[in-house]
């Protein structure tokens, strides 16, 4: 089963992107700040890593940089969850995130659709197994 360590401090959304994704076949752990993030992923050592930007205590890009530092976390697939401008995204690609996904362009207050179906995609980029139940684009 893939593990993936969702980083997220809006409630709301954690839980509706936990819900949809334990639902669709993966098994999804949840940190609410950058420093619980950083120690999950160290001791979990999940298969990706869906990452806010804007977190408490430590912030998402310095997340990422310290994700990709560690020998222990450096294979790790991350995929930046934001809001902020996808010009950012050149950068946080060149910092390690291996995909950037827009959190309006997602539309998670309508529903987790979209969310599962671009997770199908990098999960297969990846070359990992997508889950029985999960949307496939």
């Amino acid at each position: 089963m893939i593990k993936i360590l969702l980083v997220e401090d809006s409630k709301f959304l954690r839980m509706a992107s936990e819900r949809a994704l334990t639902r669709a076949g993966y098994e999804v752990s949840t940190a609410t700040d950058g420093q619980q993030a950083l120690e999950q992923a160290r001791r979990d050592k999940p298969d990706l890593i869906l990452l806010d930007m804007l977190l408490p205590k430590v912030t998402g890009p310095d997340v990422l940089r310290a994700l990709k530092q560690d020998p222990t976390t450096e294979g790790i697939a991350v995929v930046v969850l934001t809001g902020l401008s996808e010009k950012n995204a050149i950068r946080l690609c060149e910092d390690g995130a291996c995909a950037f996904l827009e959190k309006s362009q997602l539309g998670l207050d309508k529903g987790c659709e979209s969310l599962l179906s671009a997770i199908s995609g990098i999960v297969r980029k990846l070359g990992l197994p997508v889950p029985y139940g999960a949307c496939t684009p």
